[in-house]
C-alpha cells in the first residue's frame, strides 16, 4: 500500500503529532475511493491508543428524517448530513477539554447512524477524520475546514473505484443493476461534488 507519497506523508505527519496535543488530520474524497480504509491503516502506524478514526459518516441524517421526503433517493447527498452536528462534534475534540468525547458511527449493515459509538479520550493525540465533504466551500463545512490540522485527497482509478462502490452496494443487499445504477447516479453526482474540492487539499494521495 505504500508509495513515495504516503511515506511522505506519513513522515510529517509523524513529526507533527506529540504528546500532550492533539492533531486532526481528515481523509476525503470521492465515494468508493478508500477513505475509511485508508484512515484505518493510518491508525494502524500509530501505537495503540495513540490514534482514533472518527469517521463523518456517523452524521448521516436518520432514516426517519428521510424516508417519505426527496432525500431519500439522494442518500449521501451534501443535505443528507448533520454538517452542524459535525462540526460541534470537531470543535469538542480540537477544544480537548473533556475527559472523553463519545462520536457516531454509520453502521452499513442497519443503514443507519449510532450515537456514542467511538470514544476518544482527552489524551489521544491523533483523530483521524474521513468523509466526503471535508473541503466542501458551504455552510457550515467551511467551518469544518477550519477545525482540520492537515486535509489529505485520496484518490483513486476511476473504474476501480466504480468496482468498489457496486460490490459494496450488492454487499449490503442491492442486486448488481440497482448497485449499478446508484454508483453510476447518486454516488456519481456526489463524487463530481467532491472532485471540485481537490485543489484545496493539502495533499494528494494515490489510493488503491
Amino acid at each position: 500500500m505504500d508509495s513515495p507519497e504516503i511515506s511522505q506523508a506519513l513522515a510529517a505527519l509523524r513529526r507533527r503529532v506529540a504528546p500532550g496535543s492533539r492533531t486532526i488530520l481528515g481523509i476525503t474524497g470521492a465515494p468508493g475511493a478508500g477513505k475509511s480504509t485508508f484512515a484505518a491503516w493510518i491508525q494502524q502506524q500509530f501505537r495503540p491508543g495513540t490514534a482514533v478514526v472518527v469517521p463523518m459518516d456517523g452524521f448521516h441524517l436518520g432514516n426517519a428524517v428521510i424516508d417519505g421526503t426527496p432525500l431519500r433517493q439522494r442518500k449521501g447527498a451534501i443535505d443528507t448530513f448533520d454538517g452542524g452536528g459535525y462540526l460541534s462534534l470537531l470543535r469538542r475534540l480540537a477544544a480537548r477539554d473533556e475527559p472523553v468525547v463519545y462520536a457516531p458511527e454509520f453502521r452499513r449493515a442497519i443503514d443507519e447512524p449510532v450515537a456514542a459509538s467511538i470514544a476518544v479520550a482527552a489524551d489521544v493525540p491523533l483523530v483521524i477524520t474521513e468523509g466526503n465533504y471535508l473541503l466542501a466551500g458551504q455552510e457550515p463545512w467551511k467551518e469544518v475546514r477550519a477545525q482540520l490540522d492537515e486535509v489529505w485527497f485520496v484518490e483513486t482509478p476511476p473504474a476501480l473505484r466504480l468496482q468498489r462502490l457496486v460490490d459494496r452496494h450488492v454487499s449490503f443487499g442491492m442486486d448488481r443493476e440497482a448497485a449499478r445504477a446508484w454508483a453510476t447516479g447518486p454516488d456519481e453526482a456526489n463524487a463530481v461534488l467532491i472532485q471540485a474540492t481537490r485543489p484545496a487539499a493539502d495533499r494528494v494521495i494515490p489510493w488503491r
